[in-house]
């Protein structure tokens, strides 16, 4: 049986129109069932220009392109977002952080629904500060945990603590464990992300602007980390499991890592090393995709 996408929202049935401001589109001026009725698979990114990266590469990898070919941003309205569009893979930026990245899905999730889509497969694609991994290694998610490792997301909802599971589709990330074995190219792992709320203090780091901890502190935070499971560490993966499990996605984070952050805090690798590592989870993706549709 088709699984549509669930909303839990009630109110959305009473609006006349739902306009969807951050994306600058609206159900009252665009026809969403016949602009994304056929999409099955959307990848979402923090950077605009590694998202339409990806539009392209997953293009040329479905036949469905010609190098140099351009793709229309179809969010071109606004420019809070990036949004891409081919056959049946969607792909949209979403900034960095819990904050950006919940804004962005709220309005994905909507659009989904008021296009009828059935059957959607979201993966999040980005990079990560590993825990005890070689850099260039691609962490793909169990389950996403707050700083003190539990698998759960904190939100305050009208006043009150809401919280809300963090689990990722088990199955899926089998999957694209097998695709990365398939392809053999880098190595690959299956493993808990931690999600924070910031970049410096909240990972640990001793290179902020701000920093009231010492080496030797730091250190056993990640080393507790690692040994609760946890072997990356980025700012949106939690939000992300919470609202795709609440609508019924199936859902996984794909992310490869930057440094092994058991050996410092600053990203040192040369421009063109970190272009290669951050083209791994796209191509672990795109692998995954033809595979779904038929096309390895």
């Amino acid at each position: 049986r088709e699984k549509f996408i669930h909303v839990c929202n009630p109110h959305l049935e009473k609006m006349k129109e739902d306009i969807l401001y951050h994306f600058a589109l609206g159900t009252g001026t665009h026809d969403f069932p016949t602009l994304f009725g056929d999409v099955k698979f959307v990848c979402v990114g923090g950077s605009p220009s590694r998202m339409k990266a990806f539009i392209a590469y997953i293009a040329e990898e479905l036949g469905l392109g010609s190098p140099g070919c351009d793709y229309p941003n179809i969010c071109a309205g606004t420019d809070r977002y990036a949004m891409y569009k081919v056959g049946p893979v969607l792909s949209v930026s979403h900034g960095m952080g819990i904050p950006s990245i919940s804004i962005m899905l709220h309005e994905l999730i909507k659009l989904l629904y008021h296009a009828k889509c059935s059957d959607i497969t979201i993966i999040r694609i980005g990079t990560s500060g590993g825990i005890g991994l070689e850099p260039g290694s691609v962490v793909i998610t169990r389950q996403s945990v707050d700083a003190t490792f539990k698998p759960q997301l904190e939100q305050v909802v009208l006043g009150k603590t809401v919280i809300r599971s963090t689990n990722l589709d088990e199955q899926l990330a089998k999957e694209l464990m097998q695709c990365s074995k398939e392809i053999g190219q880098f190595n690959a792992v299956i493993g808990n992300t931690m999600c924070t709320l910031d970049f410096y203090e909240g990972q640990g780091r001793l290179d902020g602007a701000i920093c009231l901890y010492d080496e030797e502190e730091k250190l056993q935070y990640l080393k507790n980390a690692y040994d609760s499971g946890v072997r990356n560490i980025e700012m949106e993966s939690s939000v992300f499991a919470a609202m795709c499990n609440l609508s019924g996605v199936k859902a996984a984070v794909v992310c490869v890592t930057l440094l092994n952050r058991l050996e410092g805090d600053q990203i040192s690798s040369s421009h063109d090393i970190l272009v290669e590592y951050q083209q791994r989870p796209q191509k672990l993706v795109g692998y995954f995709i033809k595979k779904s549709l038929g096309k390895v």
